[in-house]
């Protein structure tokens, strides 16, 4: 691997773990100083993170979607940038550990892990194609966050039910405050996944020969979007309203994990671009 390329990827995954420790002491410790302090944070390793895919871009000649190392990375950031878009929007700090864990996770699988792939398939040379793939993934990871707001929605529904409080749910937001999470990471899912569709319709045809949009991966995209799409109006039109909400935003996660594995998208796909 290109050395400076490998010093940045190791690099990034300490910018992660600082951030994650800074949220981490202010969910118990609940240090003023660190409520601008974290932010600050996350800001600097998003942007080192953008940093380091032009690195790779530029050096590698290509996006970095080809190796399921590089997917991983990107994984990392869009979950890390759909939650800093989620807290800016509605100002809440308090669920920050539980989204960037699984940031760190995945930049961890990323950093040891990555390999150079310099030869690639002409398809993925195509960086309006590109693209599309990078807003459908940061689509997903907007629902998939969804989903976990959702669940500590409804466990912590339970808990009030039940009057049986933990010193972890203390610390979460109000169930109103979850469910406008719920609502924000659903409405970026929801716009970046009809971009993502938009763009697959514009260069898909002219990337591959044998295009039709019949194919299931279109069509199992496009229905995804849809639902999210009809759950966003019924919401505004308070059909699904709290718990109703949240459990809509969790089935639909499922489906869309359950639609992703049937038709092998993203990773499958990625995979064969590499050969």
């Amino acid at each position: 691997m290109n050395n400076v390329m490998q010093i940045m990827s190791y690099s990034l995954l300490v910018l992660y773990l600082i951030t994650f420790l800074s949220y981490l002491y202010d969910f118990f410790v609940e240090n003023n100083y660190f409520l601008s302090i974290k932010r600050i944070v996350l800001f600097i390793t998003l942007i080192f993170h953008v940093v380091y895919f032009v690195e790779r871009t530029f050096f590698l000649g290509h996006l970095p979607i080809i190796t399921q190392y590089e997917i991983f990375s990107l994984i990392a950031f869009s979950i890390a940038f759909t939650y800093f878009l989620i807290e800016l929007l509605s100002d809440i700090k308090g669920t920050g550990i539980f989204i960037l864990l699984f940031a760190i996770i995945f930049q961890a699988k990323s950093s040891l892990f990555i390999q150079d792939v310099y030869v690639v398939n002409h398809v993925l040379q195509n960086y309006p194609l590109g693209t599309h793939v990078i807003t459908a993934i940061l689509g997903f990871t907007a629902i998939s966050i969804s989903s976990a707001y959702s669940f500590m929605y409804l466990l912590l529904y339970k808990n009030i039910k039940s009057n049986n409080f933990s010193i972890i749910f203390k610390r979460l937001p109000n169930l109103e405050i979850l469910e406008k999470l719920t609502f924000s990471a659903v409405i970026i899912g929801f716009v970046l996944l009809s971009i993502a569709v938009i763009l697959g319709l514009i260069w898909l045809p002219s990337a591959f020969p044998e295009f039709s949009y019949f194919d299931s991966k279109i069509i199992s995209t496009i229905t995804v979007t849809i639902i999210y799409g009809i759950g966003i109006i019924l919401k505004t039109k308070r059909i699904l309203i709290g718990k109703r909400f949240a459990k809509f935003s969790i089935y639909g996660f499922i489906f869309s994990v359950l639609s992703l594995m049937l038709t092998s998208v993203i990773m499958d796909s990625f995979h064969n671009f590499s050969n």
